[in-house]
């Protein structure tokens, strides 16, 4: 049986506001959709409608220096001096659409952001869309480009990245064909988390490979994930596949068995689609709002660090919600406008509660005679034996018998020795988080400082393809604001595209500022942002709900 047939049968800021085209800028907001747009979208027959489809590889062989963070240099199984390892290539890949009113291109890019933390040259946003621009005519503004957020990179991008991703553009362009859309919904609920861990005191605690987990008896619950995989179908008008856009939420940074450079989920995910469909087709993976959504055994002790298994369950779910997707006309649409979003203010005020209770937690360590060396053991035997630890049973019936008290004395005295070293070690893992939270606060209002600006601009896209409608964010948007703009939108298909056009860096909701955990020390958004944010994106939405 081919491969096919049997998997039908069994699958269960500032990068943001450039780059937009010379006229669009001298415009304004509204200008430049008018003079991306051409003129009042129309419906189109599906012959009207064409679709092209590039992708380059962008994998850089010879070996560089290891850049990211924890979570990369772990998942690379490599340190900075090591070795490099290719373990699966890293592409861009281009779609671009026509429909005799509007052209656009969707880039999507296996790397960790575009913009702050990545590899590609600083002002790849501004490059790339001006030449696309310039050689083929798509206004800058109707360029969409996303990062899978790819953790795995370890700076392996090729040095001519910017020449690589307008040629894959250039293949699109090339070999564009009539094209009919669809539009699906699949799920996945089974291969990520909420990495945030809500805490009983009110707070919050981020799983990273920075910090320890927070103690079992800390915990009060999890947060949401968003389980929904957005499909985008895209097929030649005699039923043939040709292109494959597919949405989904997770942070990818597990890695690949045996370590190395990986495109990670998204990458394995989007081969077990193009090796299914065949033909060429072309799978795109578009990464959702996935600030605080991470894989599921991130942090798994027990087994090797493998996404692979992870990016074939969403492989599979996307096959399954393709098939159901049925094909047919549709028009192009794309609102593009920037937005500034309040910079926050309260950096001092955080800086100095963290400090008190750093200084809380260092006057609670008290001394204890054990060290690791004779902790460990006692504290094995008296978890494993707590009513008789030191001896046998007949033994302490023995001192009993005889009125004596120094077994259960010499247990008293281990008993509180182990509770002192336990509540040391409890204490410093907080203050290893403590310690990397005031860090991370120092730096951001240094940054702050040297901004010199109350706001951060960023761009907000509307991309409607047919009944398909995308909405962009260049940042590490949370999961819980992505699913209020898609039970808000007035689209029944409305989906999320995070990490699009820029990186402004973590933007968690307002009420996440109040869990003093990794993200919401990170940002470098005020409160209040969310609102500011929703209220533009309902308003872009129903302006597009009109076309």
């Amino acid at each position: 049986m081919k491969r096919r047939k049997f998997l039908g049968t069994s699958a269960g800021s500032l990068g943001a506001v450039t780059g937009l085209g010379l006229a669009g800028l001298a415009m304004g907001d509204m200008g430049m959709e008018r003079a991306a747009n051409q003129r009042t979208p129309k419906k189109t027959s599906a012959a009207a409608l064409r679709a092209g489809r590039g992708k380059s590889d962008i994998t850089r062989r010879e070996a560089a220096p290891v850049t990211g963070d924890l979570a990369m240099k772990a998942s690379l199984g490599m340190d900075m001096n090591a070795g490099i390892k290719i373990h699966d290539p890293l592409y861009v890949k281009a779609l671009v659409l026509d429909d005799d009113t509007t052209r656009l291109a969707i880039l999507t890019m296996d790397v960790i952001d575009i913009g702050s933390e990545s590899e590609l040259p600083h002002d790849f946003l501004l490059s790339v869309r001006t030449k696309i621009e310039k050689e083929f005519n798509i206004s800058g503004k109707n360029v969409l480009v996303n990062a899978s957020h790819n953790h795995c990179v370890g700076g392996q991008i090729s040095e001519d990245v910017v020449d690589k991703t307008v040629d894959a553009v250039r293949q699109a362009c090339a070999n564009l064909v009539p094209a009919k859309i669809g539009v699906g919904h699949g799920k996945e609920d089974r291969i990520t988390m909420n990495r945030r861990i809500k805490l009983k005191n009110g707070k919050a605690w981020t799983e990273r490979q920075a910090n320890p987990s927070p103690e079992d008896e800390d915990v009060a619950g999890v947060g949401l994930i968003d389980p929904e995989i957005g499909i985008l179908r895209i097929d030649t008008l005699d039923d043939k596949p040709f292109a494959v856009v597919y949405n989904f939420t997770s942070h990818p940074y597990i890695g690949a068995s045996g370590g190395g450079v990986t495109a990670e989920l998204p990458g394995f995910a989007s081969k077990v689609i193009e090796d299914d469909l065949g033909d060429g087709a072309l799978a795109l993976f578009l990464q959702g709002a996935a600030g605080n959504v991470t894989e599921i055994l991130y942090k798994d002790v027990n087994r090797p660090r493998n996404s692979e298994p992870l990016g074939m369950m969403l492989g599979l779910s996307t096959l399954e919600a393709w098939r159901a997707a049925k094909t047919g006309n549709g028009s192009l649409r794309v609102i593009s406008e920037t937005l500034d979003l309040p910079r926050r203010q309260d950096i001092p005020t955080r800086i100095k509660a963290l400090e008190e209770e750093q200084n809380q937690l260092l006057k609670s360590l008290i001394g204890t005679s054990l060290n690791f060396k004779t902790f460990l053991p006692l504290y094995i035997q008296y978890r494993l034996h707590p009513e008789y630890p030191s001896y046998y049973a007949y033994w302490y019936m023995q001192q009993q018998t005889m009125g004596r008290i120094e077994q259960a004395a010499l247990d008293a005295e281990n008993k509180k020795n182990i509770e002192k070293y336990l509540n040391n070690v409890y204490a410093m893992e907080k203050l290893a988080r403590i310690q990397t939270n005031l860090g991370i606060l120092r730096n951001r209002q240094a940054m702050l400082e040297k901004s010199g600006s109350a706001t951060v601009p960023i761009e907000v896209q509307i991309i409607k393809i047919g009944d398909f409608v995308l909405v962009t964010f260049p940042g590490e948007l949370f999961v819980e604001i992505g699913l209020n703009i898609k039970k808000a939108s007035p689209h029944k298909h409305t989906f999320i595209a995070a990490y699009s056009n820029g990186m402004i860096g973590y933007c968690p909701t307002d009420e996440a500022f109040e869990g003093w955990a990794y993200e919401d020390s990170l940002t470098q958004l005020g409160a209040g942002w969310q609102q500011i944010f929703e209220k533009k994106v309902a308003e872009l939405l129903r302006r597009a709900e009109l076309t």
